[in-house]
Order: structure tokens, then C-alpha cells, then sequence
């Protein structure tokens, strides 16, 4: 056991060493300096435009140009705000969601109203105000430390050093630290490892600021909470109605091609079956028997067909409730299966429906990709919530886009379940186990 922790932790320092060295020299460490250096000064700008035309604004706002002044003002941070985003998506490849494009009311009063009630504006201006300081706090510390960097490794080129020719992060160190006594090559070899660790350094002060930039540009320059709950509804309402419209067109399908079918020749069967018996003088019992066998035959097809159908739209099961209905699943399924129910309440059917058809769908995958030996089933009730977790031993390696397609399979249970606002992960390493979670509202 001993030995294996060792070799996990050698790994692991390994990949940290090579991480550090490898860092100055890669694509991402150059694009996020070079972001900080164009965003700082862009940032600045806007806020400067946007400080100026408030206060004018605010200065003017006994009179009527005072309102377009700010107006103005809104309509330039939100172009700002543009731009930034723009710049992270171009040169740290940053994808930000574009807010609601701004939209007018009628006339030039309905124009300004809109402006003033922009939500996108004003938290464009929010991010300007805070982006301001993290660029001069990035410049002091992260930016510096490039200087520095560079300073340590090529003075000992150009021979001499006094301190206060040292670069910003300097004031940092204690006083006489690299400053040996002697312009000789000691002296130059402590300048010089200084800068190697400096440059080493420096990409990661320069990672964490621009993380810090990332968390502001997601949290004001992208929609909002409310527009984002909008989007995330309409998505789900739009692959509802079409997996639905899928389903009655399967529907439809079956009952054509399958029930439908069988039902036609029923009725050509009996029609025949009417006819020989309407001439009871050239009657042949063996063929009435026939024709009577052979309807027979097709209407306890069709009945099945009929049936199976209509477990497909409502299984059975649940009119005895989800806990029949999934104990039913779990002594039908090929993989030995462990169920263990607790809930205190009963959701409603839509969430029954929508559990035992997860459960069922992660089952029939169970049993066609993981090749796994045990399956346990968990359906417990968290508040308002009802928890599904189901656990297989096999191969792991699941992912939404591997199972299934966009009507089935675990891409097809996700949009299933998040026409509910409910939630699906998915923890699956290779080699297993494999874990999904479905979380669903009691109450749909």
C-alpha cells in the first residue's frame, strides 16, 4: 500500500514540476499576458468614458439633456462591455453568452426608458468599475513580475545592479537580498537564478488574476440570472414539444403500419367469412374454421400490439404506485438489481412517469454497454426533491453523447428530465463504477 501512495505521489510531483516549467513556454500563458495588456488600458478607457458622461449627466439633470447625456453614457458601456467580450473570446478563447440584444421601445421617450432600464448597461458598468482596480492590482503584481523576470536575467549581461532600478515587485523583497556586495559573478549568478524563478513565477500570478477577469465576464458581461432562467426554460419547453411531437408521430407509426394493418385484415377475413356463410349451399366448414382461427389469431396480435402501445405512452406498473412500478423494472432486469425506496411523499404522475422511464432507460443501458455484474437502484426523498441514483459495477466510460441519440439514451433522459427543471449527472471514469444521478421536483 505504502509503495503504491509513493508512486501516486511521485506522479503527481512529477506532473507539478513539469506543469511549472512547462507554463512560461506554453500558448495559454502568453495570450492571458497579453489580454491583460490590451484589457487594462481598454478598461480604462471606458471607465474614464463612462465617469465623465454620468457626471456630466448628473451635472445636466435639471434639464432634459441631462437624461440623454446618461443615456448615452449606458449606451457606450454597454459597447464597451461588447468589446471585452470580444476580446476574451478572440484571445483567451473565452465563450461568453451575448445578453438580449437591446430593444426600443417606439419612439424617442420609449427609447430612453429603454436605455435607463437596460440591465446589460448597467452591469456592463459594474464590471467596468471593478475591472479598473484588478487591472492596476494585475500591473503591481502580476505584470511586475514579467518585468522583474526579464530584469534579473539580463542585467548580469550588462554588468552592475543597484536595487532601485529593480522592477515594481521589488519593494517586495528584503533590502540587500540580491544586491551580494559585488558586481562580480556571484552576484550575477543570484541575479540570474532570481529571474529563473521569477519567470517561472509569473505565469501563474498572471493565470490568477486573469481567473479572476474570467469570474467578473461570466457574472456582468453575460445574461443575467433571470435571463438565463428564460433561456434554460424556453430550450427545454422547445425539446419537450418536440420529443413529444416525435412520440405521436411513433405513435402514429405503429398504429399504421402495425395495428392498423392487423385490423384491416381482420376485417377481410370476416368479410370473406360473411360471404361463405351467406351461400350456405357451397359452405365449407373447414374454411369457415379457418377464416375464423386466422381472426382470431390477428385480433389477439393486435390486442398485444394495442397493449404495447399503451405502455409505452403509461406503463402499467404506476397505477400501483413508483415503488411497484420500480421493483417490477428491477425483478424484470438481466443484471442482478438492488432497490431501496424511501419516500414520504408521492410525486406526481408526471414525475413518476419521467422516474420510472429513467430508470428504465438506464437499465436497458446497464444491460447493453456496461457489462456489469450488480446494479442498485436508490429513490429517496431530499425536501421538495426526489433523488434517483443508479450504480452499476461494469466498464464505466458513459457519456451523454455516446448512448443513445438526441430522442434516447442518456441525451434523451436529460432533456426528459430538464423539461421538469430537474438535473442528471453523470460520473462514469473508465473502468467504472459508473454513478448517474437524477434529482427531480416532487411536484412537476
Amino acid at each position: 500500500m505504502m509503495i503504491v501512495l509513493s508512486d501516486e505521489l511521485g506522479t503527481k510531483l512529477r506532473g507539478l514540476v513539469h506543469d511549472v516549467l512547462r507554463a512560461p513556454l506554453t500558448r495559454r500563458t502568453w495570450s492571458e499576458l497579453w489580454f491583460l495588456v490590451l484589457g487594462a488600458p481598454l478598461a480604462a478607457l471606458g471607465l474614464a468614458f463612462v465617469v465623465l458622461t454620468m457626471a456630466l449627466g448628473v451635472g445636466l439633470a435639471v434639464t432634459f439633456f441631462g437624461l440623454v447625456v446618461i443615456a448615452s453614457s449606458l449606451r457606450g458601456a454597454r459597447g464597451f462591455g461588447g468589446f471585452q467580450r470580444r476580446l476574451a473570446r478572440s484571445v483567451l478563447g473565452e465563450q461568453i453568452d451575448e445578453p438580449d440584444p437591446f430593444l426600443a421601445r417606439p419612439g424617442f421617450f420609449g427609447w430612453l426608458q429603454s436605455v435607463l432600464r437596460d440591465r446589460t448597461a448597467w452591469r456592463s458598468i459594474a464590471y467596468l468599475a471593478l475591472k479598473v482596480p484588478l487591472a492596476i492590482f494585475a500591473i503591481l503584481t502580476a505584470f511586475s513580475l514579467w518585468f522583474d523576470a526579464f530584469t534579473c536575467l539580463i542585467t548580469p549581461l550588462g554588468g552592475g545592479y543597484r536595487p532601485k532600478e529593480f522592477g515594481l515587485v521589488s519593494a517586495m523583497f528584503p533590502p540587500g537580498y540580491l544586491s551580494i556586495g559585488s558586481p562580480g559573478w556571484l552576484h550575477g549568478m543570484a541575479m540570474f537564478c532570481s529571474g529563473v524563478i521569477l519567470f517561472l513565477a509569473a505565469p501563474w500570478a498572471v493565470r490568477a488574476v486573469v481567473l479572476a477577469d474570467r469570474y467578473l465576464m461570466q457574472a456582468l458581461l453575460g445574461p443575467d440570472p433571470v435571463t438565463l432562467r428564460v433561456r434554460s426554460l424556453e430550450s427545454a419547453r422547445a425539446q419537450t414539444v418536440d420529443a413529444s411531437a416525435a412520440v405521436l408521430r411513433r405513435i402514429e407509426r405503429d398504429l399504421h403500419d402495425g395495428t392498423q394493418a392487423q385490423l384491416v385484415t381482420i376485417a377481410m377475413r370476416l368479410g370473406l367469412l360473411k360471404e361463405k356463410l351467406a351461400d350456405p349451399e357451397h359452405l365449407d366448414l373447414d374454411q369457415v374454421s379457418e377464416l375464423v382461427n386466422d381472426a382470431h389469431r390477428g385480433a389477439k396480435e393486435a390486442i398485444v400490439e394495442l397493449r404495447d402501445l399503451a405502455r409505452g405512452i403509461h406503463p402499467p406498473a404506476l397505477d400501483i404506485g413508483l415503488e411497484g412500478a420500480l421493483a417490477t423494472l428491477s425483478a424484470r432486469s438481466t443484471v442482478g438489481t438492488e432497490l431501496t425506496f424511501v419516500l414520504k411523499d408521492r410525486p406526481t404522475p408526471a414525475i413518476e412517469a419521467i422516474a420510472y422511464f429513467c430508470v428504465a432507460e438506464l437499465l436497458a443501458n446497464v444491460a447493453q454497454h456496461a457489462e456489469a455484474s450488480r446494479v442498485s437502484i436508490t429513490c429517496a426523498q431530499q425536501g421538495r426533491w426526489l433523488r434517483l441514483v443508479v450504480r452499476d459495477d461494469g466498464k464505466g466510460g458513459a457519456r451523454r453523447s455516446t448512448l443513445g441519440s438526441s430522442s434516447s439514451g442518456l441525451a434523451g433522459l436529460t432533456d426528459r428530465v430538464r423539461a421538469v427543471d430537474g438535473r442528471l449527472e453523470i460520473v462514469s471514469p473508465p473502468g467504472g463504477p459508473t454513478v448517474i444521478t437524477v434529482d427531480l421536483p416532487l411536484h412537476a
